[in-house]
């Protein structure tokens, strides 16, 4: 669904999913002229999957606290860098971090005990036919800018624009989005290049809403604003917080917006609570660490094995002023991987990137590096109910007929398997194998090299954190002897988003993050168009007609059983073409921090931690710990 429902691309973030089926709240609201002309009812709901939970009036979500005392700081760490404010042109190093979802606002925001549904946040209701050719969304009377103005149908206009004339990847997201256009007073109308692409109404929904007049006046010192260009004004939003202050690429500091026009709203309530969120900016995860066992910092993520297994036992931590947690992983799943740049000539046979499947060695990476916490990743939907398992079956069987000449065969009579290693006969047996495999794809051993038309077969793996290095460090003595010869090649955040912006690589460690509803942004991750578009998160460079046709089959689906099909037949296609090496998986977020907040159990199903959003600051749990205010 979305370039990321819940993260916009978390990631790059990421990319998340939008929904499939899309099902209205069953009771209209007010009709207006527009919608009386074309007969599609509005709603103050859409969900993908049926019905509902919450009614049209309802009062809040279940899961928050109603009456959560607001007050105090929270303290948070982000690893890397920034250098702009503007959300349009942010790239690895811009929107601030991921804090840019609590400067702006969307037209529709997600609830997190139900899948693939969302409610009016600057929309009070929304309304589209039967065929989802199109979509009108009307704003709140009340949705205010922090400067008194109202929300308008200009700005979600001059947004909407704005990002597909100058972000590739929202450009991309929003290609089937041909218009915007204004429908009434408060109302704006989306048009679709074609009929029956269920999730659009939503992408759409999804859009962060920037204000036109802010963006078109001129700053402090007179000079015009440019929409295109990176910026350090702080800008103005229309959220729960606004920036306070900031040093740039260090820190940020967020203040709540005491006047905040939304607060009341049933999408809002019991939530937002801390008076600050502070951001400090760390280069070294390391560092960022110690940093937080110095109380220099109230919460972190740990996505270290080897951290959480061993580094945890300061004093603070075994007198249990700093609480370790764990959330369980429930709204997604995905690939973490190797990943071939198979427009490189030596990846483009199959038979090679599978030779180098066998050459790894999960298992004792996994005792040695990571006290034997993960487990191998085995599906692009790992963790989901959409990841392919056993033999296909059911709807799966005639979508993989229909594209039986573009799909190996063994498909359809074999499970999907990764090599297991372990130990010192496992991993022979599995270095013949990928001799083989690479003799069978023309490659001979010359002077302990591996040779192919008289020349060496050569490998960089292009990488940017210490722990992918470390990973890779690993990987690399099994390469060398089947013969390959490796390289590692470690560069800045700038050089290398530039260089994998470009498809400048051999072999990078990637992931693809997915929700419980995958669409369009599967043409992005894996589509022949995809291929060559600077930018885009097809990073294998995969063209292949029976994933494009799969494609199609999910972002068409009628309803959920049908999507859960060709999503599970796609991932087979994509596993039996050995586009990556597959790495290893945790099902849970790994949290530690210091005991001075509270939130209200149970969490929402599909919220992992919630922090800090659902969490308030808890003085009596303060100071015994060590209070701050």
């Amino acid at each position: 669904m979305s370039i990321s429902r819940r993260h916009l691309l978390q990631s790059g973030a990421a990319i998340a999913a939008l929904p499939t089926l899309s099902v209205l709240a069953d009771v209209p609201l007010i009709d207006t002229a527009y919608a009386q002309a074309t007969e599609a009812p509005w709603y103050h709901a859409l969900s993908l999957f049926g019905d509902v939970k919450y009614p049209q009036g309802f009062a809040r979500f279940d899961y928050i606290k109603p009456d959560a005392p607001k007050g105090g700081t929270a303290r948070q760490i982000s690893i890397g860098t920034f250098d702009s404010f503007n959300l349009v042109v942010a790239g690895v190093k811009g929107a601030f971090g991921g804090s840019s979802g609590l400067i702006y606002e969307t037209l529709m925001t997600p609830s997190q005990d139900e899948v693939a549904t969302e409610y009016g946040l600057l929309a009070e209701a929304v309304s589209h036919p039967a065929d989802y050719s199109w979509v009108i969304y009307r704003l709140r009377p009340e949705a205010r800018w922090h400067d008194g103005k109202p929300v308008t149908p200009d700005d979600v206009i001059f947004s909407f624009e704005s990002f597909k004339k100058f972000s590739p990847s929202r450009g991309s997201y929003y290609r089937h989005v041909v218009k915007a256009e204004k429908a009434g007073e408060r109302e704006i109308k989306f048009t679709f290049d074609a009929p029956n692409n269920r999730e659009l109404p939503q992408i759409v929904g999804q859009l962060p809403v920037l204000p036109k007049h802010w963006w078109e006046g001129t700053d402090s010192e007179g000079r015009k604003r440019d929409i295109s260009a990176t910026t350090l004004e702080k800008p103005l939003g229309s959220s729960p917080y606004r920036i306070k202050e900031f040093v740039a690429g260090r820190s940020i500091t967020l203040e709540r917006v005491k006047d905040y026009w939304g607060a009341k709203l049933p999408v809002r309530l019991g939530q937002n609570n801390f008076d600050e969120l502070r951001y400090e900016y760390y280069r070294d995860t390391t560092v960022s660490l110690e940093a937080f066992k110095a109380d220099q910092a109230d919460w972190i993520n740990e996505s270290s094995a080897k951290n959480w297994a061993t580094a945890y036992d300061f004093p603070a931590a075994t007198e249990k002023r700093v609480v370790r947690q764990e959330f369980k992983v429930n709204d997604a799943g995905g690939m973490q991987a190797f990943v071939f740049n198979i427009r490189r000539e030596m990846f483009k046979d199959k038979r090679v990137r599978r030779a180098f499947n066998y050459a790894f060695d999960f298992e004792e990476m996994n005792k040695q590096l990571f006290y034997g916490q993960y487990s191998r990743i085995n599906s692009y939907f790992e963790g989901t109910e959409l990841a392919a398992t056993g033999i296909p079956v059911g709807l799966e069987l005639p979508l993989l007929e229909g594209v039986y000449e573009h799909i190996p065969p063994e498909i359809l009579a074999k499970p999907y398997e990764n090599p297991v290693s372990g130990n010192p006969e496992n991993v022979r047996n599995n270095l013949r194998q990928a001799t083989r495999l690479l003799k069978e794809a023309g490659y001979e051993i010359v002077d302990q090299k591996l040779m192919k038309d008289g020349k060496p077969f050569e490998v960089e793996f292009l990488l940017e954190s210490p722990s992918s290095e470390r990973i890779a460090l690993f990987y690399k003595p099994a390469l060398e002897r089947l013969g390959v010869n490796v390289s590692i090649r470690r560069v800045d955040d700038v050089q290398y988003e530039n260089r994998i912006r470009n498809f400048d690589f051999d072999i990078i460690t990637a992931n693809w993050g997915q929700s419980l509803s995958p669409g369009n942004e599967q043409r992005d991750f894996w589509g022949s168009e995809a291929a060559d578009r600077p930018g885009s998160r097809n990073l294998a460079g995969i063209k292949h007609p029976a994933i494009d046709a799969l494609i199609d089959k999910i972002i068409f689906a009628k309803d959920r059983t049908a999507l859960v099909a060709a999503t599970k037949a796609m991932d087979r296609v994509l596993l039996w073409n050995y586009y990556v090496v597959p790495q290893f998986t945790y099902g849970f977020q790994r949290t530690a921090r210091w005991d001075r907040f509270s939130y209200a159990e149970p969490l929402a199903k599909f919220a992992r931690s919630g922090w800090p959003a659902l969490w308030w600051y808890d003085s009596a749990k303060a100071a015994k710990t060590g209070g701050r205010s």
